[in-house]
């Protein structure tokens, strides 16, 4: 018993130490003034021994990039490409034609739209029909 409260006195006192160069290095860490993060080598890939199929090869072609990404690299949310979208057409603009100028599916479409309007930016000329205010 008297053997064990002495361990447990002595990893205490290491703890403590270990909890002190911690706090000295991450307040090092702080002051000391931040590069630009390394770039890794990338190892070469390696060729598969699998052919690719003429329907693979196909569907890799085939995916269709979407204007979310695109609008996103440009800084802009769903909600202003949705905005723009309506803002452009004169007399409002319908949930498919939104859909099909956005690529967004419809889920992210009917939050944009509730949003928007009740932001008070856009409103409903009627069913499915938006136009700006």
């Amino acid at each position: 018993m008297k053997q064990a409260k002495t361990q447990l006195k002595a990893i205490a006192k290491q703890l403590t130490a270990l909890s002190k160069r911690v706090d000295k290095l991450s307040v090092m860490l702080d002051k000391a003034p931040k590069a630009a993060p390394k770039k890794a080598k990338k190892a070469a890939p390696k060729k598969a021994a699998k052919k690719i199929t003429k329907k693979k090869a196909a569907a890799k072609k085939a995916a269709p990039k979407k204007a979310a990404k695109a609008s996103a690299a440009k800084g802009l949310t769903v909600l202003d490409t949705v905005f723009d979208a309506i803002k452009k057409s004169r007399k409002g603009i319908n949930i498919a034609k939104l859909k099909e100028k956005t690529k967004l599916d419809a889920r992210q479409l009917s939050n944009a739209l509730y949003k928007l309007s009740k932001k008070g930016t856009i409103k409903a000329v009627s069913r499915g029909q938006y136009a700006k205010k």
